[in-house]
């Protein structure tokens, strides 16, 4: 089922929900420059156990564009939001890059609302060298807009072997790229700037997966064992032979790593 949702704040987000009814609730969050489409891999997989709820990222996707700089504050607060526009009182969460970091957000700040979180390629602050790689993307989408960066997105996604390997999946992940909205994405980007969850994920009460690609430069194994090794019980596993976009690069892969973790 797919559905616009008006949230409290009044920003709107598109939504697609699969699974059964009565099924325990989980909520899919998708990264920089995507939509909910990019777990399409996953669908069938989780939607066997649970009630999966995809939604556009503000700014991404069908969902509104509301006026930028975004905060994860935002970000996180709209996560809430659906909730309560959907009457879920708790559910689990999985995000990737973008999506993981509003899952750490969330661990954070709303463990009686959220009970499981895996972070998939993300990190949990924004170092110098990250912030000026921001402002350098940013410059290059307001000029040319998202295909400025397609071409380097994808190589930092997806792996050069899986790429010549799945030209048809390939192109479609690159569509959902260039057509994503550019005020949306430097809203986002400007959030990515402010990351500061590392300090804090000591204070994390709820179980956080940790899960990447073997081949992510941005979200490093080294970056996300170190986040993991912060979180209490925290655990990291590894994709081989994946990138930044493990979930699509290595979705068997990816759904062996998760699902004991998630019951599946």
């Amino acid at each position: 089922m797919s559905a616009r949702i008006t949230l409290a704040s009044g920003v709107t987000l598109n939504t697609q929900i699969d699974g059964p009814d009565g099924a325990p609730w989980l909520i899919l969050s998708n990264s920089l420059g995507a939509d909910q489409s990019m777990w399409d891999e996953q669908i069938a997989f989780l939607s066997a156990s649970y009630k999966v709820l995809r939604y556009d990222t503000r700014g991404h996707g069908q969902s509104d564009v509301p006026n930028g700089p975004y905060t994860f504050d935002d970000l996180v607060g709209d996560v809430i939001g659906l909730m309560d526009a959907l009457s879920i009182e708790t559910a689990h969460f999985m995000g990737l890059s973008m999506g993981g970091m509003t899952g750490l957000g969330l661990a954070l700040r709303h463990p009686d609302r959220i009970t499981k979180v895996v972070c998939a390629d993300g990190r949990a602050d924004a170092p110098a060298p990250f912030v000026g790689m921001w402002d350098q993307r940013m410059a290059a989408v307001k000029e040319g807009g998202l295909e400025a960066i397609a071409d380097g997105t994808l190589g930092s996604w997806l792996t050069e072997d899986w790429r010549a390997a799945n030209p048809a999946r390939t192109k479609s992940v690159r569509d959902m790229v260039t057509a994503t909205n550019v005020d949306g994405y430097v809203a986002c980007c400007k959030a990515l700037q402010k990351l500061d969850y590392l300090k804090s994920l000591g204070d994390v009460k709820i179980p956080v997966l940790f899960v990447g690609g073997s081949e992510d430069v941005g979200a490093s194994p080294e970056t996300m064992g170190a986040m993991a090794a912060a979180t209490p019980g925290g655990r990291y596993v590894e994709i081989a032979n994946a990138a930044h976009v493990a979930n699509i690069n290595a979705p068997e892969a990816f759904n062996d790593a998760i699902k004991g973790f998630l019951g599946v």
